[in-house]
């Protein structure tokens, strides 16, 4: 089949813009649509369709390679952000697949972000209270819930050294799709995967790539669905095959510190008080509290309040009413707790380079206590 033509997407196109199919390879790799010159002449000189981490992609991939460029591989696979100062020792391996597609059929029921990646309904609903959910729709939760912890433990039992964090996408791509779900991440404010795959010193938001996992390693599986008008979401962080001590110390604490505040959840509790049973579980272990990113209401909208700090001390607003549902998910590093972005302006980082983990539920405040919605079979990896 043919590629779709239209017209030349130079803003100079000497040739009246006319009907065109020499489309971008770059921009067709990473997913980007509607890349389309007329001519050779009009692609070197105006491919500026995408933002700026495009361009360092598009220089990177369309230069000719040469035997002693450390940013192009033998296979092809390139590190997009060559001079990019990492603080750790994981780098990105592009190119990206393309993005994956879903069925129209799931596509005519999906958030309003999916087209323009921007969540319309909740930057409508930004500075409201938290809501309060009707029986009808705690259960619309409980199923979305229910449906997102089957696709994590799916692209958790393939875990394992070789294979690479896109295959991973994949599986939780097409999972979720064969349960009727939208996956909720895919072009969610422009993300371009179904899934975030955080490894090693990488935080939390990591893009799926062509990197394979390699024995040793941490990876965190963060898993969001979307099926009758509402989101479910959870992630784990697991071990890629034998782990260091460090490794394996700073997942149970990790795990510690969301078990332990989920004890503090019911009706009349505060949220900034989770923070001060959290911390002080990290620092008893050594470890640190990441700030900038927090947990937060979910339900219709992907992300809405309230606003769930992880840290001591902090200034969060509210307090715990039956048929409110939000995620706790404490970011914990081994050694300092700020971070840094890589240029995709996605992938947080830990600024000295040392390993993060993460682990986050859904949860319902009921009458009496809170239910944990995307609960699942406790690990015995994480037993002390």
């Amino acid at each position: 089949m043919s590629a779709v033509a239209i017209p030349c997407q130079s803003s100079s196109c000497p040739n009246g813009h006319p009907a065109s199919r020499l489309e971008c390879p770059t921009c067709n790799k990473l997913g980007i649509k509607g890349s389309f010159f007329c001519g050779q002449d009009c692609f070197k000189a105006n491919c500026e369709h995408a933002k700026k981490t495009h361009k360092i992609i598009h220089d990177i991939a369309t230069k000719q390679p040469l035997l002693d460029d450390p940013n192009i591989n033998k296979d092809g696979t390139f590190n997009p952000f060559g001079t990019f100062k990492f603080t750790g020792t994981l780098r990105p391996v592009y190119p990206l697949s393309p993005k994956r597609q879903v069925p129209q059929h799931i596509l005519d029921n999906a958030p309003d972000y999916i087209n323009d990646g921007i969540p319309t309904s909740e930057n409508r609903r930004a500075g409201q209270p938290p809501k309060i959910l009707t029986a009808e729709e705690q259960e619309k939760m409980r199923a979305i819930c229910k449906l997102s912890r089957e696709v994590l433990d799916i692209a958790a039992a393939a875990i394992r050294p070789g294979i690479t964090t896109d295959e991973i996408d994949a599986i939780v791509h097409n999972a979720t799709i064969e349960r009727g779900a939208y996956p909720s991440p895919l072009n969610y404010r422009n993300f371009p995967k179904s899934v975030c795959t955080s490894v090693n010193e990488v935080i939390c938001h990591g893009i799926p790539d062509q990197r394979k996992l390699q024995e040793g390693d941490i990876i965190n599986i963060d898993v969001s669905c979307y099926k009758d008008g509402y989101h479910g979401d959870l992630n784990e962080t697991y071990p890629v095959g034998r782990v260091d001590d460090d490794s394996l110390r700073l997942m149970r604490t990790a795990r510690k510190c969301l078990d332990e505040a989920i004890k503090l959840c019911k009706p009349g509790a505060l949220f900034r008080d989770l923070g001060k049973t959290i911390e002080p579980i990290a620092r008893q272990n050594g470890c640190s509290v990441v700030r900038t990113y927090c947990g937060h209401g979910i339900n219709d909208l992907f992300h809405c309040a309230p606003n769930v700090p992880h840290y001591a001390k902090n200034k969060a607003i509210g307090t715990m009413r039956p048929g409110m549902t939000f995620t706790i998910e404490p970011m914990i590093n081994l050694g300092h707790w700020d971070l840094e972005h890589w240029p995709d302006d996605w992938t947080a980082v830990t600024i000295d380079g040392k390993r993060s983990a993460q682990f986050e539920e859904t949860l319902l405040i009921t009458d009496t206590g809170v239910e944990i919605l995307t609960k699942g079979t406790p690990r015995k990896d994480l037993l002390e």
